[in-house]
């Protein structure tokens, strides 16, 4: 199997223990054509059999501790990830980790309104401030735009698209999800205006309706299928793609 990411030296991917995270580091992992070191964190790595046996596996395999709603442990994993990419810095970050509570308008709390934000939408960009210097390090040895250089990619849903969510598109109800996923679109085009000039590649990724934990079993796609997707669309990515909002099938979506 080849996804062509041969060209992305390094990439990292959080909330690796399982779902999509999971499966995007057995794709790259397994791949002929793979990034040299693969980077996958996880709050508890140790728990996760499978991110274990991936890691004896498979060379330039890491798995890295990130809690991703902790301040501490993001600096924790900073420095440690500093240490494994070295002086050519960090090609591609994917923030994948989310939660969804799903609240209904009975069912909403401040509690859980906050949980999401800080999980959603908070938590992708403080990560993505603490390795802005890696991917900074990266960007400077290297021109054009795509995971050649670096890129953050931003693991959001249709169902933060504002426009959609009317008519049939509103049949999914959950206030918490979906504020926060349009709110990780609007961090996602605020860091492509704002990281424009270093060379970074910044877009919002809907990985389709997925049966996982979250997604839940009567979803549209395998967890193989949609990861497939997203990572051709990630590979293919230019300066056409900075600051857009895709789906898996490298589809544009609207805001």
């Amino acid at each position: 199997m080849s996804l062509c990411f041969g060209k992305c030296k390094s990439v990292l991917i959080t909330g690796s223990s399982r779902g999509l995270g999971l499966q995007m580091v057995k794709d790259l992992a397994k791949s002929s054509d793979r990034p040299a070191t693969i980077i996958a964190t996880a709050r508890n790595p140790t728990a996760s059999t499978d991110l274990q046996e991936l890691s004896k596996t498979y060379p330039g395999v890491h798995t890295v501790t990130l809690d991703v709603v902790s301040q501490r442990s993001i600096s924790l994993a900073l420095e440690e990830v500093r240490s494994i990419v070295g002086s050519e810095g960090l090609n591609c970050l994917i923030n994948n980790a989310a939660i969804n509570i799903c609240t209904t308008i009975d069912t909403v709390t401040a509690d859980a309104m906050m949980k999401s934000f800080q999980s959603n939408t908070v938590a992708p960009l403080f990560i993505t401030k603490a390795f802005l210097p890696l991917l900074q390090t990266a960007a400077a040895q290297s021109t054009g735009m795509g995971i050649h250089r670096a890129a953050v990619i931003n693991i959001s849903s249709s169902l933060g698209s504002i426009k959609c969510n009317w008519g049939d598109g509103a049949a999914y109800k959950s206030y918490d999800y979906r504020a926060s996923k349009a709110a990780l679109n609007m961090v996602t085009r605020c860091l492509a205006t704002d990281l424009e000039s270093d060379g970074i590649l910044c877009m919002s990724l809907h990985p389709g309706w997925v049966k996982t934990d979250m997604g839940g079993p009567d979803a549209a796609l395998t967890v193989e299928e949609s990861v497939s997707g997203v990572l051709a669309v990630i590979a293919s990515l230019t300066d056409k793609d900075h600051g857009g909002f895709k789906n898996y099938s490298g589809n544009n979506l609207p805001w």
